[in-house]
């Protein structure tokens, strides 16, 4: 009997080592699940690119190319930006000057100059508007060869409220002397692009 109970303690000795050469439970080896990340509190907000505006800064200037002449053109509006809504009278002044390479002594002259204002925002080109002239009206046109220059304003009426900027396109007829006191001219035609943005209209309805 002795020895029965002495055999029987000596298995639970045996199984006490086996469990504990076995290292850590099972349970106590387990990783905690991963906590799912938060959800985004807001959508990613959309911004529009901002409308580019030539005359920012006040005025800009253009060298453009006609042949043998290179004019020189400046732009600039006496109204401020803030205030070209689309129901403002909007001037546009303009000041040109050209030279003539090689120069061998003929002049220059401009015929005409053209403005066609097209309004539009980001997803809409709307109609032009009434395109406006000023045609010389002495013979050949205005000297135009430097030191000589021409200057004029032109306006850019009521373009639709959903407007956000106006495309202005500029063009410039030029005659050119042959040669010195010459009674033959060639014909040189120039022309310009210059954007300009449109402000919000006032809620109340008034530009001033």
């Amino acid at each position: 009997m002795r020895a029965m109970r002495l055999a029987a303690a000596t298995a639970i000795v045996g199984a006490a080592v086996v469990l504990s050469g076995c290292g850590p439970s099972p349970w106590a080896l387990q990783s905690p699940t991963p906590s799912a990340p938060a959800p985004s509190s807001s959508a990613p907000v959309v911004v529009a690119p901002p409308v580019e505006n030539d005359l920012s800064s006040g005025s800009t200037q253009r060298d453009l190319t006609a042949g043998a002449v290179k004019a020189a053109v400046n732009y600039w509006s006496e109204l401020r930006m803030d205030r070209w809504t689309p129901n403002a009278v909007k001037p546009v002044s303009l000041s040109l000057v050209t030279t003539i390479t090689p120069n061998d002594g003929q002049k220059v002259y401009l015929q005409k100059a053209t403005m066609l204002a097209v309004p539009a925002n980001a997803t809409e080109t709307f109609p032009a508007l009434d395109p406006q002239t000023d045609e010389a009206t002495v013979k050949n046109g205005y000297l135009v060869l430097k030191p000589y220059s021409y200057s004029q304003t032109f306006n850019v009426g009521q373009v639709p409220e959903s407007a956000t900027y106006v495309t202005l396109q500029f063009t410039f007829d030029f005659l050119v002397q042959t040669k010195p006191k010459s009674d033959e001219y060639a014909k040189q035609t120039a022309t310009d692009t210059v954007t300009v943005a449109i402000a919000a209209q006032a809620a109340s309805g008034t530009d001033g």
